[in-house]
């Protein structure tokens, strides 16, 4: 004779859920994995992208939604994108450590390449293999945090590793050419080379520019990241 599930009861797999404990009751949503972070750093608007399905659960490893009456109680509403949208806020993404790590180990990575990118030995003014980046983040004691992208991490891994390990680093330089009209060139040129740390070469094709300029500047960036391999 066949089981029948409670009317209230939907099997999910392969989510993310994300937890938050009000009013002595635990509630739950079952998330796309991945959009959560997403949602919060408002880079997706659509709750219908984030949730797998449009509920409120008290368990969704079980299936059980919660009942109208419990999110009144503790939410104040029972309308459920009121809801969900206050658990994606406040609530804690539940991760499985295998997947906790694998997903700290990716970051990690990531951190390290753009380091990697963006700076250089100072002695040779080439860049690092990815791998020695991440043997000075070790060495220096960088502790990657989950809840931030990587780009907002390389700032405070490079001040750890200038600091606290022995591989010696800084940010390459960015090249620009700057146009001006000729009008304006002798005024600014000496404003141009206090900004600048060198300066490679200096045209004066005062016709030229002045024409195609009409009376603006321009700047155009040539190596965001200059190093000895593309100076």
């Amino acid at each position: 004779m066949p089981i029948q599930q409670p009317s209230n009861q939907i099997k999910l797999t392969n989510v993310s859920i994300v937890r938050l404990k009000k009013g002595g009751k635990r509630f739950e949503i079952a998330c796309y994995k991945n959009k959560v972070q997403e949602w919060r750093n408002g880079v997706e608007t659509s709750l219908d992208d984030v949730l797998q399905i449009s509920n409120v659960f008290m368990n969704v490893s079980k299936g059980e939604v919660a009942k109208s009456n419990d999110l009144q109680k503790a939410f104040g509403t029972s309308t459920v994108d009121d809801v969900v949208k206050e658990i994606l806020k406040k609530g804690e993404v539940q991760v499985a450590e295998k997947e906790r790590d694998h997903d700290l180990a990716s970051l990690r990575k990531e951190i390290a390449t753009i380091v990697a990118e963006k700076c250089v030995d100072p002695a040779t003014q080439r860049p690092y293999p990815v791998g020695m980046i991440e043997k000075a983040m070790a060495e220096a004691g960088v502790s990657v945090k989950a809840g931030k992208n990587a780009k907002s991490q390389v700032a405070e891994t490079l001040r750890l590793i200038q600091g606290h390990s022995t591989l010696p680093i800084q940010r390459a330089k960015m090249r620009v050419r700057v146009v001006v009209p000729a009008a304006e060139g002798e005024r600014l040129q000496e404003q141009l080379r206090a900004l600048a740390e060198t300066v490679e070469k200096e045209d004066k094709g005062e016709s030229w520019e002045t024409k195609e300029c009409k009376g603006k500047g321009r700047v155009e960036t040539l190596t965001f990241a200059a190093t000895a391999d593309n100076n």
